[in-house]
């Protein structure tokens, strides 16, 4: 689990693609303290195991899945990635729960600043905007924000000048690619709202009741 806070702006070292999965490699140097193999780092929000470690970075495998869903697949040797190891238990939770499983990508529309702040819009598809909500979390690139504003089309994050600062996203320019994840909690909240397959099994077609309803749950 990560919280969004980013540790480290590294640098692609190189990405091998084959037919059916590719290796990433990171050059970076915060995120190698007491990094071991097997570990998780997110890069770009996200959560990549590390295989290897190369002394001054390291590398992850990334499925098909991966590659389809995020903007790693377009990432050049020096490419500049936000880099987070995954949670101490002992740690501060300075952002909000993130898993590093990207749910889709977004795009770039507009940058524009209001006194220390730059605006950020981003526009995105149908299926993921039904769980931003305003004034609640997002992860941009593995950077958790908060939401200022969202509608059918977009949403928006105002980016302060330590995030800017520190992280790669005010470098981005309107057209490029972000990956997104939305807050977990309304993710878990739809999934538990709907019914159970044996609760709808029962019920019959037309929401009413029925001798055959009555006589399966012991009333007849």
């Amino acid at each position: 689990m990560f919280t969004g806070i980013v540790e480290e702006v590294g640098e692609i070292t190189g990405l091998r693609q084959t037919a059916t999965s590719a290796v990433l490699g990171v050059h970076a140097q915060t995120v190698l303290g007491g990094t071991k193999l097997g570990d998780s780092i997110a890069v770009n929000g996200v959560c990549l195991t590390v295989v290897r470690l190369t002394g001054d970075g390291f590398e992850g495998d990334v499925m098909p899945e991966t590659l389809r869903r995020t903007n790693l697949g377009a990432l050049r040797p020096k490419s500049r990635v936000n880099l987070e190891r995954a949670m101490a238990a002992d740690g501060r939770f300075g952002g909000h729960i993130v898993a590093g499983h990207v749910d889709g990508t977004g795009t770039i529309t507009d940058l524009s600043a209001e006194g220390n702040a730059v605006w950020l819009t981003i526009s995105a598809a149908p299926d993921i905007l039904r769980y931003i909500v305003e004034k609640g979390s997002i992860t941009i690139d593995g950077i958790s924000l908060t939401v200022a504003y969202v509608d059918d089309t977009c949403f928006k994050v105002s980016i302060i000048p330590h995030t800017g600062q520190e992280t790669t996203l005010l470098t981005r320019r309107p057209g490029y690619v972000v990956n997104l994840e939305c807050d977990i909690v309304g993710k878990y909240i739809e999934k538990l709202m709907k019914p159970a397959p044996e609760e709808t099994e029962n019920v019959p077609s037309s929401g009413g009741v029925s001798i055959e309803l009555l006589t399966q749950n012991g009333f007849l």
